[in-house]
């Protein structure tokens, strides 16, 4: 989801209250937000572009089709760092419509002023928690692709509960995505892709799409740009994993 280790973020929340609570009540972020400076264009990003490009809880439930003037297939990646990834994916793919999800404002500020430079029509962003938008923006049945490419892996056990990879996370992207659609998570800590793993095997509702041979993992689609950040740790020898579910019908 970024382009260096230390501005991994969720852009979204989960944790423990009671069962019925919607989950952005729970009371346990993901992510923690850092205070970073701004450059120039990310300022430009956010104070000229956010207004054509820009959405926020307060709109509420989105018409989709009305949001891009068209039918489309729909894509929508949680946590886009600094919006490299997800810049490219847009730019490749103009027949689909992205929505990126981001808490930090330098990536949004980013995101939003390299989109206006190359002209995307075909991207819209919020800067807010990622259930509440999932929850309150998007409708069900909605998107055929949801991406979580490395979230941050809250490695300390005891920070477990903080990982955003939870059972009722899983199965809140499940009621978004379109029967068939799929649930596409990415990282880099072995111990996490074995945590996403057995917890997207658990839920209801999902089939793993991989080979039997290499289940539970996929080799890295050709659809996922490759990170600065991915690309050197490939090169030290690091592990990446790539997961990919599909809602059944």
């Amino acid at each position: 989801m970024s382009d260096t280790p230390d501005q991994r973020s969720d852009a979204t929340t989960s944790g423990p209250e009671s069962p019925e609570a919607p989950l952005h009540r729970r009371g346990i972020k993901s992510y923690v937000l850092r205070a970073g400076r701004m450059t120039v264009a990310q300022t430009r990003g956010l104070e000229e572009v956010w207004p054509r490009l820009g959405l926020t809880l307060a709109e509420g439930r989105q018409d989709l089709d009305a949001l891009f003037g068209r039918d489309a297939p729909r894509v929508v990646e949680i946590g886009f760092g600094m919006g490299t990834s997800l810049i490219e994916q847009a730019a490749s793919h103009p027949d689909t419509d992205f929505i990126g999800i981001e808490v930090h404002a330098p990536g949004v500020g980013k995101l939003l002023d390299e989109a206006d430079k190359r002209g995307l029509t075909n991207l819209r962003v919020y800067r807010e928690d990622a259930l509440r938008v999932l929850e309150e923006c998007l409708p069900p049945a909605s998107l055929d692709t949801l991406q979580l490419f490395f979230p941050d892996p809250w490695p300390k056990k005891k920070h477990h509960k903080r990982r955003i990879v939870q059972p009722a996370f899983v199965e809140l992207v499940r009621t978004r995505l379109k029967p068939g659609g799929t649930f596409h998570l990415a990282t880099d800590w072995a111990a996490y892709a074995e945590w996403m793993a057995e917890v997207m095997e658990a839920a209801p509702g999902y089939r793993n799409t991989a080979a039997a041979d290499m289940a539970p993992y996929v080799p890295r689609p050709a659809f996922r740009p490759l990170t600065k950040f991915e690309a050197r740790g490939e090169r030290l020898g690091h592990g990446v994993w790539d997961l990919i579910y599909a809602r059944d019908a």
